[in-house]
């Protein structure tokens, strides 16, 4: 049986609320993202993405600088945790920094089309952002081939794109 959660008269699968929206994400990520890489804000161990080093968000400055060199890693994933960073953008740039040339960043991130997840309704989520937006940054950055999907049953969306 599904069980279902309701917030503002509209009712969403009850495992949206439990946590762990990396389990929807991590099939579709590991045909892209191989080698040395790290998950970014996996929130508990048995959530982070297999074989990459976690790395969780630094309290002080609410962004991620780990101390990763540029151009160290072959991929970052991250999975419901920018819209909880304070400067999503420097974020991004730092991120992509990071990467290696054909390097990937693989981010699954929470869709406008859940009204908890909205900043207004739940005060961890600083951002709602629109897929477009975040591609035209990560363009912006020096990411190539950036796509995305549309909105799935677990009312989040994926991009991901190579460095130049």
């Amino acid at each position: 049986m599904i069980e279902f959660i309701e917030f503002n008269g509209r009712k969403y699968p009850a495992f949206q609320a439990e946590g762990n929206a990396s389990q929807f994400a991590i099939p579709f990520a590991k045909k892209l993202c191989s080698g040395f890489g790290v998950d970014i804000g996996f929130g508990k161990p048995e959530w982070k993405f297999p074989e990459a080093i976690g790395a969780d968000i630094n309290d002080t400055t609410n962004e991620y600088h780990a101390g990763f060199l540029p151009r160290s890693l072959d991929y970052i994933y991250s999975s419901h945790c920018l819209e909880h960073l304070q400067d999503w953008v420097a974020s991004l740039e730092y991120w992509v920094g990071c990467l290696k040339t054909k390097g990937v960043l693989f981010l699954y991130l929470p869709h406008r089309s859940q009204e908890y997840w909205k900043p207004w309704h739940n005060r961890k989520h600083l951002h709602v952002l629109d897929p477009e937006l975040v591609c035209e940054c990560l363009e912006a950055f020096g990411l190539s081939n950036v796509t995305y999907s549309g909105v799935d049953l677990n009312n989040s969306f994926m991009i991901f794109g190579t460095k130049k």
